[in-house]
């Protein structure tokens, strides 16, 4: 492999890139905690888009507790983007492409 395909191969790595961060940034990740009782979602670009608590944690009068479902939730959602994206960086880098 001589230079000159070295920089095409490191173009096609690079618009490859391009478009599966494009695509990542509509991904919606859900994470859950409580068995359910809170739900966050969150996109590619690391937004929290939707966040639901079931209405029985409201009637608990435990704020420490909601806090901590709230966050084990939002942190799972992040927790799944960021494996995702690990994933396919890992693929696209051993030449599988996406």
């Amino acid at each position: 492999m001589d230079l000159g395909d070295l920089f095409k191969q490191a173009e096609k790595l690079k618009e490859e890139l391009a478009k599966r961060q494009e695509e990542l940034a509509y991904k919606i990740f859900e994470g859950e905690s409580g068995a359910g009782m809170v739900v966050a979602k969150v996109n590619g670009r690391h937004e929290l888009v939707s966040l639901k608590v079931d209405p029985e944690l409201f009637n608990s009068k435990d704020a420490s507790m909601m806090e901590d479902l709230v966050k084990a939730a939002v942190n799972d959602a992040f927790a799944k983007a960021k494996n995702e994206v690990q994933g396919l960086f890992s693929k696209m880098m051993m030449g599988g492409g996406a």
